[in-house]
């Protein structure tokens, strides 16, 4: 399988940074990350650390599985890998930056939501993404964004951030 790195890590972290400078200056500090897991959660964790080197004080960041949220959950062949979905702080009347490392059909958003609702009510949702493939099938956009990447449908773009080497890539793969 043939795969075209798209970013290097120095750009993957100026990416991050800007985002996290945008989320502060829209929101101030008193937000939460909830990143989804697999790769949302590094991201999230990353944005945490660019916030605190911004403000000294870092955001609190959740992790959630929304396996059981995803509308193709019974036409899957196999059963969902279930992680641990960890939330170490009350939803109730807080503003939330959901966290995902690619936006492509909208559908894991749409499941992200419905999932992190079950846990509380915030007052505001706003999603973070490192990569944005534009176009979604549900009307569902990103309110951060690092890159905007147009990709052929038979593509597949890869985001590693928690990788053994710790080299963040973007990759794009044929599927």
């Amino acid at each position: 399988m043939s795969h075209t790195p798209l970013y290097s890590p120095e750009e993957i972290a100026r990416a991050i940074d800007r985002m996290a400078q945008e989320i502060l200056r829209d929101n101030s500090h008193d937000i939460s990350l909830v990143g989804l897991h697999s790769q949302g959660v590094p991201l999230a964790e990353k944005l945490a650390d660019a916030i605190a080197a911004h403000t000294a004080t870092r955001p609190q960041v959740g992790k959630l599985d929304i396996s059981m949220y995803r509308d193709d959950v019974g036409m899957r062949s196999g059963l969902p890998l279930i992680q641990e979905t960890v939330i170490p702080f009350q939803l109730e009347d807080r503003k939330i930056i959901l966290v995902d490392d690619v936006l492509s059909s909208g559908r894991t958003i749409r499941a992200a939501l419905d999932a992190l609702t079950d846990y509380g009510r915030p007052a505001m949702i706003r999603l973070a993404v490192l990569v944005d493939r534009g176009n979604p099938e549900f009307p569902i956009h990103a309110d951060y964004r690092g890159f905007a990447v147009q990709a052929a449908p038979d593509e597949k773009i890869v985001v590693r951030l928690d990788g053994e080497e710790d080299i963040p890539s973007i990759v794009l793969q044929k599927k």
